[in-house]
């Protein structure tokens, strides 16, 4: 056996040897194709793989589709692909050809049945020694007599037959033994010594057989002349001589003595039934002839013991049946499938039917194949479950039975089983069309016997879905079939249904269903479902055009089981179940810190912090109002997208300033490089917060709905902290610190208490983050201009920036730092509370 494909061409690879400069070595690219030689080809590499794979004839060639015999045999696998890789068609392709291990299947897979028995070789047979003598057994020259003497005398004798028939019996002389059986042989000894020695009595035995001469021949697989014990038999003489080889017959093995047959062994009667009472013994010169195998016959299938037997006279079917151990359990009885070649060397099939008499009667033939068939694995009267049951499996038929006998309760069903759409495959008659049918198992259970209660049919496959899985692996293929027998006049047999339902998707269109068989297919409607009212779209083929219909669907009516309203449905229909107006899952907001009654409260939608907060009681006596921290989740996930944003330009700002600063090898760049990737790692561990900016004192002092009102969303929190008495600088300062506030400090006086700025500090670029998260910048063009300062409060942060000017080769950086500030201000606002 052999796979044939075709691969890319090697690419030219390059070979570098220390110390040598770089060689490189060319592929084997394949000869460039024209667009007009394209197709073909691939045409051509399409059918050659389609095949795969091939099997030499028995010349040795190869037979490719649409080429003459290729001959591959004596060549190995380098060469196989060479040689066809010459084929003028295929110069452009480059062939890959791979052997693979032979392995047969089907009759070619059998073999002769008997010839195990000789597996194990000759060298290894030895000659049994200690079996025990029969009575008709002929003593000849070699056999040793063994002869105890008990009475008077107590001794044992070994006495060996002479070459002149006698033994040397002592005290009593020469006794002539040779062509005597065994047993007449002890009777006379034990008879003379009782007679001639007085007072002793004997018991003779028989010691080590002689050795004799017998020929094996014929289709023996070593034959030749071989020395076996004077006790062996046929079937002695075969083992020494190998067994018989596969054209031998096992079924005349003849027993020849001075040129006449004397005895024939079928060795089927061996092998099958156990029976020796051919298995002759030897004598010195016979010949063991095995003659070539007689005709032969193969059988196959649905029989206990598959293989190739040997006929013997006239065999008929029911006796190679018995030779091959009889019929499987599964077998078809109804008929057999002879192949034979005929009078006109035609190779012809015969049906043979077992169940009758004269087909089991059949006279067999050299050479027929008898295949006896197996029964179809479908079930030919019974219903398959399957799903979410607790006992899948087979379930008997019979006329009238419903579903609700095959699934008699709700106990068969494993938990959260979908009980409001059992699925039902069902075979139509007479070519097998395929048809869908659904139950609800919960009105089947109610109204036993009802038109709930669905009706079987053999070969039904009842299947449960899980109302928590998807069903769509179970479905889509059902769809597939469905589609695949639809035609021009029968379309494909398919609903949907979409929207709010628990199990949208596409449904196999069943006879008769309507819009509520629709939604229980769907899994029932979602509680966001608007039940008043939903949109049927229809698709319609008029003349030559598809056109489309909108009907609506009174959904209330429906569900309240109005015949009217629940429309039949056609095939392509599309029902959409859409959203209740104003619809939205439960929104709700988180209020900590100084709240008189803080917690998690639920919103109606619209609703704005000043009505949440008079909900919770208002603010506590100890509430800082201005340093209250309002954070969303919309803001965190933008501010987490701005985040990885400034990594990606950091991390391509870093990696030209370090090719920069190795080219120009300057300390002031290296410097630069170091700061930024300090900058990059501390961005990367940064979190975002999401922190909106309110004035919370101003909300709670106007109307609500003021501009200065906040309309909340789901996941809003509001953290209120308690006042607060501290003013915290932070950045390029000797030491960053919070101070107890004092109204008569500056902003620089709160600088100097901290030590003053370093040499990197920006001292154009200070500013103040207020305690509400707003940034109040540097109005003063001077450091030491303190009329122009701004005014501190309690709860600011006096934010001192990095020099980024000094370190041109990172513009970025400035916006970097003042980001990761604010950021780490509100979180550490939030962390303080």
């Amino acid at each position: 056996m052999i796979d044939i494909d075709f691969v890319q061409p090697k690419p030219s690879r390059v070979e570098t040897i220390p110390g040598q400069p770089s060689v490189t070595i060319p592929g084997e690219p394949a000869p460039p194709l024209e667009p007009e030689e394209r197709k073909p080809l691939e045409r051509l590499v399409d059918l050659i793989r389609s095949k795969n794979p091939y099997q030499l004839d028995r010349t040795g060639a190869l037979q490719l589709p649409g080429y003459a015999p290729i001959a591959l045999a004596g060549l190995d696998e380098m060469q196989a692909t060479r040689r066809l890789a010459a084929e003028p068609s295929l110069l452009k392709l480059q062939v890959k050809l791979t052997r693979l291990p032979l392995t047969k299947v089907g009759s070619a897979s059998l073999k002769p049945f008997g010839y195990d028995l000789f597996k194990q070789s000759a060298n290894s047979f030895q000659p049994i020694t200690d079996a025990p003598v029969p009575t008709d057994y002929v003593v000849g020259p070699g056999d040793q007599l063994s002869v105890q003497l008990y009475g008077s005398q107590n001794r044992t004798l070994r006495l060996v037959v002479s070459r002149d028939g006698r033994i040397n019996f002592p005290e009593i002389g020469p006794i002539n033994v040779v062509g005597q059986t065994f047993n007449r042989v002890a009777s006379n000894i034990e008879a003379r010594v009782a007679r001639q020695m007085i007072g002793v009595r004997a018991s003779v035995s028989m010691g080590d057989a002689r050795g004799i001469r017998v020929f094996v021949l014929g289709e023996a697989s070593k034959p030749g002349s071989y020395s076996v014990s004077g006790l062996g038999t046929v079937t002695t003489a075969l083992f020494a001589a190998g067994g018989v080889r596969a054209i031998g017959s096992l079924r005349d093995i003849q027993l020849k003595r001075q040129g006449a047959v004397v005895r024939r062994l079928d060795l089927y009667d061996l092998l099958m039934r156990g029976d020796t009472s051919n298995d002759a013994k030897l004598l010195p010169g016979d010949v063991v002839f095995v003659p070539p195998v007689g005709a032969t016959v193969t059988i196959d299938g649905e029989v206990r013991r598959p293989a190739i037997y040997e006929l013997k006279g006239d065999t008929d079917v029911a006796e190679i049946l018995q030779l091959a151990g009889g019929l499987t359990a599964d077998a078809d009885n109804s008929r057999i499938a002879l192949v034979r070649i005929d009078e006109k060397r035609r190779r012809i099939v015969v049906n043979v039917p077992l169940v009758s008499a004269e087909g089991r009667k059949t006279n067999l033939r050299y050479g027929d194949s008898l295949r006896v068939l197996r029964l179809r694995p479908t079930l030919d009267s019974g219903i398959s479950v399957e799903g979410h049951v607790f006992r899948p499996g087979a379930v008997a038929w019979r006329e009238g039975l419903r579903i609700s006998d095959v699934l008699p309760s709700v106990e068969e069903l494993k938990p959260n089983a979908d009980l409001g759409y059992i699925l039902i495959r069902r075979e139509l008659p007479p070519d097998r069309r395929i048809a869908i049918v659904s139950a609800d198992l919960s009105a089947a259970l109610r109204a036993p016997g009802s038109r709930a209660d669905v009706v079987m049919s053999p070969h039904d496959r009842v299947i449960v879905f899980d109302a928590e899985s998807s069903r769509r692996a179970v479905i889509d293929p059902l769809l597939e079939e469905l589609k695949r027998q639809a035609r021009l006049d029968q379309p494909s047999e398919l609903v949907r249904i979409d929207g709010q339902v628990k199990a949208p998707g596409e449904y196999p269109l069943e006879a008769g269903m309507r819009v509520s068989d629709l939604l229980r297919a769907g899994g029932s409607l979602q509680d966001s479902a608007y039940g008043a009212k939903a949109e049927l779209t229809r698709y319609k083929v008029v003349g030559d055009v598809r056109q489309t219909e909108l009907l609506g669907i009174d959904l209330a009516a429906v569900r309240r089981g109005d015949a009217n309203a629940d429309v039949a449905l056609q095939p392509f229909d599309f029902l959409t179940i859409q959203e209740t107006p104003e619809w939205r899952e439960l929104e709700q907001v988180t209020l900590k810190g100084e709240v008189r009654f803080p917690g998690t409260y639920p919103i109606r939608r619209g609703e704005t912090l000043r009505s949440v907060l008079d909900r919770a009681g208002g603010l506590t006596p100890l509430a800082f109002a201005a340093g209250s921290v309002f954070t969303r989740k919309e803001l965190r996930e933008r501010e987490k997208e701005q985040l990885e944003r400034l990594s990606d330009r950091l991390q391509t700002d870093l990696a030209t300033s370090a090719l920069q600063a190795s080219q120009a090898k300057d300390n002031q760049a290296g410097q630069a490089l170091t700061i930024g990737q300090s900058l990059l790692a501390q961005i990367k561990t940064t979190k975002p917060v999401g922190r909106l900016v309110i004035d919370l004192d101003r909300a709670l002092a106007l109307h609500p709905g003021s501009s200065a009102d906040v309309a909340l969303r789901n996941g809003d929190e509001l953290a209120v902290p308690k006042i607060r008495q501290e003013v915290t600088v932070l950045g390029e300062v000797q030491n960053s610190t919070s101070h107890l506030f004092t109204s008569r400090l500056s902003r620089d006086d709160y600088i100097s208490l901290s030590g003053g700025t370093t040499r990197k500090a920006d001292r154009k670029h200070i500013y103040v983050v207020r305690a509400d998260g707003s940034v109040v910048g540097n109005v003063n063009s001077g450091w030491f201009r303190r009329s122009a300062q701004v005014t501190i409060k309690p709860g600011d942060t006096i934010v001192v920036p990095l020099d980024t000017e000094r370190l041109p080769t990172l513009p970025l950086w400035q916006a970097v730092t003042q980001i990761m500030y604010n950021i780490a201000i509100a979180a550490s606002a939030v962390k303080n509370l």
